[in-house]
């Protein structure tokens, strides 16, 4: 019996020493949350910030978000000025836990702003596969550095998910091969596949810009009509999040029908709740809509 008791102690306090020694994690990106899991495993605990299907472009973090900040070793964001909100993170830290914005270590894409005649960041890089393969890297090099005992456990992590990217992306050249060249006219809720457009060769016509949010304009709504009739374009995508009323007057207009839901501003929900699951959903969604 003294013998239980003292492996029971023991294996007790190895696991409270092993969890002091996790890698305490706050993601502010829903795929990157899935990224420091699945590189990170069992050495580090991730504190994903934003829901899943909820739009990133309007949160803003909460009192309880700033204090597991606080208590972070690591913050993750998607970055491409997607968050408004870095200076807040970075006072609720007293700048002692290091920020990695990701998709600044990623090539950009450049669109034009509809309020200005500047030019910005397309932030949403993780439409792109191979995007995500280099975020990978980004995320398991910084883990390493912060944890230089576990590299060969990062590089394992990172190595895995990386093979299942590969894969999805032979799946998803597959998938949209079955779709003609000309046939590849994608009508958006929102400017946001840019970078999913020039990985698989798609003509994208958003009706409104960055954000779900933002409401085009009567002239803007006559051009997409006039653009869309003489593109002959099949199908038209919304999002959960987004009023379809525009949309509806598009579909009615121009004979196009209502192609689906895509997740496009981060994971979504059900069999969309991982990225491999996201991407199956959307490119799914797409191509057998305009087929």
């Amino acid at each position: 019996m003294r013998s239980l008791v003292f492996t029971l102690l023991f294996f007790l306090a190895t696991c409270l020493v092993h969890g002091e020694d996790l890698i305490r994690i706050s993601s502010f990106s829903s795929v990157l949350s899935e990224i420091a899991s699945r590189v990170g495993g069992g050495e580090v605990a991730v504190t994903s910030h934003v829901p899943a299907g909820s739009d990133p472009h309007d949160f803003e973090p909460k009192p309880a978000d700033l204090k597991a900040v606080a208590r972070a070793n690591l913050v993750l964001l998607s970055a491409k000025h997607l968050e408004g909100y870095v200076g807040k993170l970075r006072e609720a830290s007293g700048g002692k836990v290091p920020v990695l914005e990701v998709g600044a270590q990623l090539p950009s894409l450049w669109m034009q702003a509809e309020s200005t005649a500047a030019k910005v960041e397309d932030p949403h890089w993780w439409h792109s596969v191979e995007n995500v393969r280099k975020a990978t890297k980004v995320v398991r090099d910084r883990l390493i550095e912060l944890r230089p005992s576990r590299k060969g456990s990062f590089e394992a992590g990172a190595e895995a998910y990386m093979g299942e990217l590969a894969e999805l992306q032979k799946w998803a050249k597959s998938k949209v091969a079955e779709l003609p060249r000309d046939k590849r006219k994608l009508v958006t809720s929102h400017d946001a596949l840019q970078y999913f457009a020039k990985e698989y060769g798609f003509a994208v016509f958003p009706v409104s810009g960055l954000t779900a949010s933002e409401q085009p304009s009567s002239r803007q709504v006559s051009e997409l009509l006039k653009t869309l009739k003489q593109q002959h374009v099949k199908a038209v995508f919304a999002e959960d999040s987004v009023n379809p009323k525009v949309l509806q007057q598009i579909t009615a207009e121009t004979g196009a029908t209502l192609g689906g839901q895509l997740w496009v501003d981060g994971l979504g929900t059900g069999s969309a709740a991982t990225y491999e699951g996201m991407v199956r959903h959307n490119i799914s969604t797409i191509v057998d809509a305009l087929k």
